[in-house]
């Protein structure tokens, strides 16, 4: 028992250091800036002292303004770190294993490598309205190459990957760029690498319902009109997480509701 907390705890902390290293990269690949070098405030350019930037517990002391110039810190900071880390002990629970015996600890680390990938395309995509490939293609590569070490067949993978490209790529052509852009390709890539066959089948799906509930929420209540340009990146990553944990259990009580 005493292990198991322990676990949990490196879990939950290694997830809000995870997700603050995630925020630096979502500012610094839209500004154009190295990944390297110290935070500074993005106010006033004040450089943050080490004190200043523990995850979560600094934008607590703080009261979420910046020590030097009382500007506010946006709240997209503790919640990314806040949810990284959340999600980083869903993913322990999910897998029910000890970091430090478990032979399967390289499926954890693929599982948070898949959830840190996804909360970036979440926060960039619905912020700036854009998909990086930069971060994408190096995660969809290494997620299939685990998979394969993990012993998912191939064949799964490459079924998983052509299903879910080819069906954003088909909505690309029809709508000529306008309903889909060609960076939701690359997420397709980056789902169906992650998730194999059949679960990416719940992934996309999943993913369109959530994105016509919120989008006719939006529509209802005025804040979107109908034909408003709506990040599809964010629910791409909703269904990818709830497909990682839930794929398999949610395609076993469709099936056995058939037969």
């Amino acid at each position: 028992m005493l292990l198991k907390s322990i676990d949990i705890f490196f879990s939950f902390v290694f997830g809000l250091a995870v997700g603050s290293f995630l925020n630096c990269i979502i500012y610094r690949l839209y500004h154009h800036q190295s990944l390297f070098g110290r935070s500074v405030c993005p106010k006033c350019g004040h450089q943050i002292a080490w004190y200043d930037n523990i995850p979560l517990l600094s934008f607590i002391i703080l009261r979420g303004r910046c020590r030097y110039c009382h500007q506010k810190i946006s709240w997209q900071y503790p919640l990314v770190e806040l949810i990284t880390g959340i999600l980083f002990v869903a993913a322990f629970f999910y897998r029910g294993c000890y970091l430090s015996i478990s032979n399967n600890l390289l499926i954890l680390l693929r599982d948070w490598l898949i959830i840190f990938a996804f909360i970036f395309i979440f926060v960039y995509d619905l912020r700036y309205l854009l998909v990086e490939n930069a971060i994408i293609i190096p995660a969809a590569i290494i997620v299939f190459i685990l998979n394969l070490i993990l012993k998912v067949p191939l064949t799964k993978l490459l079924l998983a990957i052509g299903v879910s490209v080819s069906f954003f790529g088909i909505q690309y052509l029809i709508t000529k760029g306008k309903g889909i852009g060609l960076g939701d390709l690359s997420i397709g890539l980056l789902m169906g690498a992650s998730l194999s066959w059949p679960n990416i089948l719940v992934g996309i799906i999943v993913a369109y319902i959530v994105g016509a509930v919120v989008g006719l929420l939006l529509v209802l209540s005025r804040k979107k009109k109908w034909e408003s340009r709506i990040a599809l990146g964010p629910f791409l990553a909703v269904g990818t997480i709830i497909a990682l944990f839930y794929g398999q259990k949610i395609i076993n009580f469709y099936l056995s509701k058939l037969y």
